[in-house]
């Protein structure tokens, strides 16, 4: 398939994730998630009931992470928004037994187990399993601000990235880098 632009489709429906990462002292970091859903032209109900252009999901967590060893040491979540606004905010705490996870390989498994299919809501899990990878880099962004810092975390990045994807493989170039410095060190 070859890319299509899209510049002359009529867009029908719009779902965005934004996620940002704060300090909050020189221990954690707050991540604020934000879900939300829009359906972009008018649909039907089955009973021909017109739903005009609206937001119809919108979810946001709030987590904080402890940086050295990526543990959540605290969660809120919020559903401001749903089709269905009683029966969803039901599951609003639905995350709170994440609290304590340290977020390294084997997260999305223990949030699926926790909060997936009827224990849960999937928008709000959808959210959470994008916040994992951007704590990652809030940890990097945290650590990077000092030009003279030294690694010095209980938290290792290079175990934490490897085989996560085709450049982090460990028979790849960045792994036998980070190796070979580590052997310098």
């Amino acid at each position: 398939m070859k890319f299509i632009e899209t510049n002359t489709l009529e867009k029908i429906h719009n779902r965005n994730l934004d996620i940002s990462s704060y300090i909050i002292d020189d221990e954690h970091i707050l991540l604020t998630g934000g879900f939300k859903e829009r359906n972009l032209i008018t649909v039907y109900e089955r009973s021909g009931e017109p739903i005009e252009p609206n937001v119809f999901h919108h979810m946001q967590i709030q987590l904080i992470v402890k940086i050295s060893e990526l543990k959540i040491v605290d969660i809120h979540s919020k559903i401001p928004g749903a089709p269905h606004d009683d029966v969803c905010r039901e599951m609003e705490n639905c995350l709170a037994k994440i609290k304590g996870l340290i977020i390294a390989p084997g997260f999305t498994s223990k949030v699926k187990k926790i909060a997936g299919g009827i224990k849960g809501c999937v928008h709000l899990t959808t959210l959470l399993l994008s916040m994992a990878p951007a704590a990652l880099q809030g940890y990097w962004i945290f650590g990077a601000r000092d030009k003279d810092r030294k690694e010095n975390s209980e938290f290792d990045i290079g175990e934490y990235l490897m085989d996560t994807c085709w450049a982090w493989r460990k028979d790849g170039l960045l792994a036998k880098n980070l190796k070979n410095k580590r052997i310098e060190e």
